[in-house]
């Protein structure tokens, strides 16, 4: 094996395992595949390029990339000259990691705690009833216990993500590793 088969053996290899990872974050292999495939290009690349290299429809690179760019791992550029839309991939993948998770957590969290509030306010009135029947209202109690330990988690959550958000997580994790030599 020459070194340019070595080096597209290992790009593959990368892409391949990127791809594999991409479900963590709830995107198909394909999807993965071109993310991975874009950022080992030292330029952006147009649709028919991508559609050239990764076999697939223009159709589906097109979808494929605009999914990418709504999650914020492929931008569009534009060159001088280049009548066509060109694309490149994020290439920090602790932004790309911080995206990810801020999309995915942020809807689900205020989902949960404007539930959890409007559930919690219910039980309170059955409580603060005095017609209620006891036994009903030691249920709703101990329900009002779960839901504010579970207000509690989801408070600390949204600041989990806004130290992601706003790069506070960073002063606490360093991107770089301390043990590296």
């Amino acid at each position: 094996m020459n070194e340019k088969e070595q080096l597209t053996a290992a790009r593959e290899r990368v892409i391949e395992t990127i791809a594999k990872n991409m479900n963590l974050y709830g995107i198909s292999d394909s999807i993965g595949r071109l993310y991975g495939l874009m950022y080992f290009q030292n330029q952006p690349m147009t649709l028919d390029e991508m559609k050239e290299e990764l076999g697939m429809s223009k159709t589906s690179m097109s979808t494929s990339v605009r999914s990418l760019m709504e999650l914020k791992m492929v931008e569009k550029v534009w060159r001088k000259g280049e009548r066509k839309d060109l694309y490149k991939a994020e290439g920090d993948w602790h932004q790309t990691f911080v995206d990810q998770f801020s999309i995915r957590w942020r809807p689900s969290i205020t989902m949960s705690i404007t539930t959890m509030e409007k559930s919690k306010r219910e039980l309170e009135s059955i409580v603060n009833d005095v017609d209620t029947d006891e036994k009903v209202r030691l249920e709703a109690l101990e329900d009002i216990e779960k839901l504010t330990a579970a207000l509690d988690y989801y408070d600390w959550l949204n600041r989990l993500v806004t130290s992601f958000e706003s790069g506070e997580i960073f002063n606490y994790i360093k991107k770089e590793n301390p043990n590296k030599e």
